[in-house]
């Protein structure tokens, strides 16, 4: 037991923790591709022996948190999550530009996921590895959506971090994961060198094989299958809905990584009932 805590007050806790953790997820989402960036144009200005550019701080905690249009900081209590995007109504307290709803909706939905987690797994360590992978995943489907996307500096820790939580909490599931790792990888990078040598297009990226590979890590290698006809299905039926909602974007390319993120989540939360439907549906 990570708290001994009844319900009445764990739950709320547990879900005011998710809406902060929420909030600095906004923060990964907004900078760590632009620290990716800057990271590769570093090395590409050194590889070309190109003078060294020079930029004031920037990661995780400086510079503060500021308006994205006229980069005025925003005060502490306009950092409240959900709370301070109501109060301001979704509009900058300086130049008034709209700030967008993704704030407030990646804070609820860290204290939703947070909440399920604790009512799923109480105040265990393993709800606390369990939390961290969801959160994990919520941060890198949307950077994905964003920016298209998967950076290694998540999807490989994941990875990781899935292997470690098999050999502390469940020792005869390692071998498994192992494999699930492995398996995810080769089952996503097969599929992309088949649709390129038939269609001569890429299909994905490189990022979304290491993904998979991380799910499988934390679900072993019975669960991918379960994850790839979560996450296909979804991902056909809503970019058809998007692309007829929005014409525009027909024919461009839609990140998977989104899709797998929500296979990950449903089979992290709700895997062995799903596994066992899914075994009597198919098995039949």
């Amino acid at each position: 037991m990570v708290l001994d805590l009844p319900p009445s007050l764990l739950y709320p806790l547990t879900a005011f923790i998710g809406l902060c953790l929420g909030s600095f997820l906004n923060v990964v989402i907004a900078r760590l591709p632009v620290m990716l960036m800057r990271g590769w144009r570093a090395e590409a200005r050194e590889a070309l022996e190109l003078p060294e550019e020079h930029h004031e701080p920037f990661n995780l905690v400086t510079p503060r948190s500021m308006c994205p249009s006229c980069e005025h900081p925003i005060a502490w209590h306009d950092n409240i999550p959900v709370l301070g995007w109501l109060k301001r109504r979704g509009r900058c307290a300086n130049c008034h530009a709209r700030i967008s709803p993704q704030y407030p909706l990646v804070e609820l939905a860290g204290g939703a996921l947070a909440f399920a987690v604790a009512v799923l797994f109480g105040a265990t360590w393993q709800g606390l590895f369990i939390l961290g992978a969801c959160l994990s995943l919520l941060a890198m489907a949307v950077i994905d959506l964003r920016t298209q996307l998967l950076p290694d500096s998540l999807t490989l820790p994941l990875l990781w971090a899935g292997l470690l939580y098999q050999l502390l909490f469940q020792p005869l599931m390692l071998e498994s994961a192992v494999i699930g790792a492995m398996a995810g990888y080769l089952v996503l990078w097969s599929f992309y060198w088949a649709f390129k040598l038939i269609t001569g297009k890429e299909g994905m990226g490189y990022g979304d094989f290491k993904l998979l590979a991380a799910l499988g890590a934390w679900m072993g290698w019975q669960y991918l299958p379960l994850l790839l006809i979560l996450s296909a299905g979804v991902g056909a039926v809503l970019g058809i809905l998007i692309q007829l909602a929005v014409p525009k974007l027909r024919g461009a390319p839609m990140p998977f990584g989104p899709y797998l993120a929500l296979a990950g989540w449903i089979t992290l939360l709700g895997g062995e009932p799903l596994m066992a439907m899914y075994g009597r549906f198919f098995l039949l």
